[in-house]
């Protein structure tokens, strides 16, 4: 008569050490899952003490500088490393800046504003090995053709940064925009401007080279840089020559912000000495000296120098082929008389900036 009494206790004495096991591996489980979200979190949160602050500047310059130096990974000579393979200009405005998404996204403290064809591209690539620099890829054309659009939609462009990190864009366009100047100056007075100036007669040719290319059923060169060539009437009123008469445009621009905050590159030196002239922009940003001459090699096909990858031997990449055109044939005349043309705003543009860019002695060479 106690058989199903001993029977239920028997089975009460098993069941119970299952049930306080598989209470146990609940708990833990759910402990576990809890610290892992926890982690998930903290990780996916922008770090709010110094520690963290440094831990992720740390692996984000890591990253920045491995990832962006990639992108634009050249090796040190065409005999060891095969043909070089270009990179279109689309290609560059897809590529994608590989910094960890930490920090916010910030209106830009440095912009590049000038001028076309003058080598703003290979200026902002070149900084964007940078690991303290964060650039936006295409051009965005907020100040002479998006303004409408408002800060947000500008700030919204501009990749996340951190503290430290500069934030920067770069449309040539802004340094012939007669209402630029006061537009940047309204969204940041302290904001640094570069300019990338060059010959403007070299320049000139190189910018209808650029729209020949696209346009190939417009008038030749010297149609278009005359009123009357017999006159020598020279039309200023053409885009091409009417961008290289710096001084007039720097005058709007010195409206508003002084010599100061303006840094002007040779267009020239960036070519020849791509190092030297990295290294003044990069003081002029208030960067550590990390860009230097063993990013650079001179490619003889295209006549100017690529950037490479120091530590490594990936196949070379050049800028895309609609940089380093090969020029038309110009009328000797043509050239000599837009010399003289260009030789008075010259010199008007060194006073201005205290630069002497010697185009004069480069063009009796």
């Amino acid at each position: 008569e106690h058989a199903p009494f001993l029977r239920a206790r028997v089975t009460r004495g098993i069941s119970l050490p299952r049930k306080i096991l598989f209470i146990s591996a609940l708990s833990l489980a759910l402990t576990c899952l809890f610290y892992w979200l926890m982690s998930c979190y903290k990780t996916l949160q922008f770090p709010s003490q110094e520690s963290d602050v440094y831990q992720a500047r740390e692996l984000s310059d890591r990253t920045a500088f491995a990832t962006l130096r990639e992108k634009l990974s050249f090796a040190t000579s065409e005999d060891h490393h095969g043909p070089e393979s270009d990179t279109t200009d689309d290609d560059l405005n897809r590529q994608v800046d590989c910094t960890l998404d930490y920090g916010q996204k910030k209106l830009p403290q440095a912009i590049i504003i000038g001028v076309k064809k003058g080598g703003t591209r290979a200026l902002l690539e070149a900084l964007r090995i940078h690991p303290d620099v964060r650039a936006v890829g295409n051009e965005p054309h907020f100040f002479d053709r998006n303004y409408d659009k408002g800060l947000d939609w500008y700030r919204d462009l501009m990749p996340s940064t951190l503290d430290s990190q500069i934030t920067m864009e770069k449309t040539p366009s802004y340094f012939v925009t007669s209402s630029a100047p006061k537009r940047i100056y309204s969204m940041a007075r302290d904001i640094k401007l570069i300019i990338v100036v060059r010959n403007p007669v070299t320049r000139a040719i190189s910018d209808y080279t650029q729209t020949l290319s696209k346009r190939p059923e417009i008038p030749t060169f010297e149609v278009l840089a005359f009123k009357n060539r017999t006159l020598g009437l020279i039309d200023a009123s053409w885009s091409a020559l009417r961008i290289g008469i710096y001084a007039l445009h720097l005058e709007g621009w010195l409206q508003y912000f002084p010599l100061s905050q303006m840094h002007f590159v040779s267009g020239e030196r960036l070519i020849v000495d791509p190092a030297g002239e990295m290294e003044k922009v990069q003081d002029f940003l208030g960067l550590k000296r990390i860009i230097t001459d063993k990013h650079f090699y001179f490619n003889k096909t295209k006549g100017f120098p690529c950037l490479k990858k120091p530590e490594d031997s990936s196949t070379p990449r050049c800028l895309g082929k609609s940089k380093g055109r090969t020029h038309p044939n110009i009328d000797p005349d043509v050239i000599h008389r837009l010399q003289k043309f260009y030789k008075p705003f010259n010199m008007m543009f060194y006073q201005m900036t205290g630069q002497n860019f010697q185009w004069e002695q480069l063009e009796m060479q």
